[in-house]
């Protein structure tokens, strides 16, 4: 049986280990890999899946609150006018620089 565990890669991981179980009593009895095919799940059940786990995921992410987000856009502001400002400053200098020599 499948154990539950929070990982969905380990769900994976023990999924494989138990159909790789199962193929290897499957080549002891003479059987091939096609007898033991499992169906698959048809094209909206696997996007409907995967929309749940996409709202899983978006579940788990922690979103900034409105004082963090306009302290990082006030400190974003302030880091490109500097620079803005230091490589014109330096764009100056060598403007002047050019036309002393």
């Amino acid at each position: 049986m499948v154990k539950e565990t929070k990982n969905t890669k380990d769900k994976d991981k023990v999924l494989k280990k138990e159909e790789a179980k199962k193929n290897v009593t499957a080549k002891k009895k003479g059987k091939s890999k096609k007898d033991n095919k499992v169906e698959k799940k048809g094209l909206f059940k696997r996007i409907g899946g995967w929309i749940k786990s996409v709202f899983k995921e978006v579940s788990k992410v922690k979103w900034p609150s409105k004082k963090e987000m306009i302290k990082y856009s006030i400190a974003t502001i302030v880091f490109v006018l500097f620079f803005a400002l230091f490589f014109y400053v330096i764009e100056l200098l060598m403007a002047l620089l050019k036309s002393i020599l």
